[in-house]
């Protein structure tokens, strides 16, 4: 099975992984109490979670084929019901009234680097995107680095992006061609959150996700609505190394290569699939809290992944560190690499409101577990192996609606069966 558009980063680095065993008994992410109380901070409206939902509920339904390896599906609420498909290799494409649209939104080929783990890789529309046009691109460009651009939409045809509307927000040094994340999302609090892989190689020889002198291994969070000095863009005074050693713009440390990250629309929690190293992934959720979904989170890489030791010189110190959710390991199934998603708050599927719906790249797996569970939930299967499905990502669109997007060209919508 080709591999090649996120084939390393979300797969396996380095080979010779020493055998590590479960270290029982390292404190959660939160304690069950506070992570309770969180929940129920969260959201003005108590979050109720149905029956557990079944692969006999659900069916996917075509939306989109003959795509240049997509890995995104995303849409603004501007009340058009549109689509938009993120391609890797340069290009957005819109879906309107059910038909894929012959002319791309915006091309970006000739600027982004094509390697295996390069290119488009994330797309975020501005929360007041209906009366501002604005939205932002994540890309690798022909050096390697790490580009977010801002655009704009056409003020006279929506389908495309006005000319000369450009500029660049920021630019992020990558060390080596793969774990370049990828994803960008706008939060409840309508900052713009960027997920950094480690800069790449395997292992983080660099120590980079530890390091809170460099952007790499990190969640990212900035406010666009503003310049501060040369930048284009504002901190957010509630950033946790504003005022201390580190650097401003980050939100969260300790992530290996957070290819998809997503915000419930309901509670506002934050919820990631960080792609393990050689033998583990993971699911990481941060509760809303009056500070944010996870202020000044460690997520452990590279001392851990997933709940097992990867640096056994490190002592595998776990204080000031939250663990996953869940993880799952590459030995069943041909597992290899999350791939992130949603949780469901669409209509069509009232079995599925409220489960987190995520993936594995490699063995075409859609899976969901209960968005409010509270330790190493089992996972349920909703679409299982032998599809040829390479799920790269999912998409949620305006009315909460889920979509599981394929490398091999195809976007299909989670329906009811």
């Amino acid at each position: 099975m080709s591999r090649s558009p996120i084939s390393s980063s979300l797969r396996v680095g380095l080979t010779g992984l020493a055998t590590a065993a479960l270290l029982a008994g390292l404190v959660p992410a939160a304690t069950s109490a506070s992570a309770a109380a969180s929940l129920g901070a969260a959201s003005s409206a108590p979050v109720v979670v149905p029956a557990t939902p079944s692969a006999a509920a659900v069916k996917l339904t075509v939306v989109a084929s003959g795509l240049s390896d997509p890995v995104l599906l995303t849409a603004p609420n501007d009340g058009t019901k549109r689509l938009f498909i993120v391609e890797k290799t340069g290009v957005i494409r819109v879906v309107s009234g059910g038909a894929l649209l012959k002319a791309p939104f915006l091309s970006l080929t000739r600027a982004v680097s094509k390697g295996s783990e390069q290119g488009l890789l994330g797309l975020a529309f501005h929360p007041a995107y209906k009366t501002n046009r604005k939205f932002y691109v994540d890309y690798t460009d022909l050096n390697g680095n790490t580009v977010i651009r801002e655009y704009r939409a056409s003020a006279t045809n929506r389908n495309v992006v006005a000319v000369g509307s450009g500029r660049t927000i920021l630019t992020i040094k990558q060390p080596y061609a793969n774990h370049n994340g990828g994803n960008i999302a706008f939060g409840p609090d309508g900052y713009l959150y960027i997920g950094m892989g480690d800069g790449g190689s395997g292992g983080d020889p660099g120590n980079r996700a530890q390091n809170v002198n460099t952007l790499l291994g990190k969640m990212l969070r900035i406010d666009i609505n503003g310049r501060s000095g040369s930048r284009p863009y504002r901190i957010p005074s509630t950033n946790p190394y504003v005022g201390r050693t580190g650097l401003d713009q980050i939100w969260q440390i300790g992530l290996r290569n957070p290819w998809r990250f997503s915000f419930d629309k309901a509670t506002g929690n934050l919820w990631i699939g960080d792609v393990g190293q050689n033998a583990y992934e993971e699911v990481d959720r941060a509760v809303k809290t009056s500070s944010g979904a996870g202020r000044g989170y460690n997520w452990g890489w590279h001392v851990m992944e997933g709940l097992h030791c990867y640096t056994p010189s490190s002592g595998c110190r776990t204080s000031g560190k939250r663990l996953p959710l869940l993880e799952y390991s590459h030995s069943t199934n041909g597992r290899c690499a999350i791939t992130g998603g949603y949780v469901y708050r669409g209509a069509k599927i009232p079995s599925l409101r409220g489960w987190y719906v995520f993936g594995d790249y490699c063995s075409g797996e859609v899976l969901a577990v209960s968005s409010t569970a509270t330790s190493k939930p089992t996972p349920v299967t909703l679409f299982g192996t032998g599809s040829g499905r390479m799920v790269s990502s999912f998409g949620q669109d305006a009315a909460g609606e889920l979509y599981v997007v394929d490398l091999g060209g195809t976007v299909y919508r989670i329906d009811p069966a």
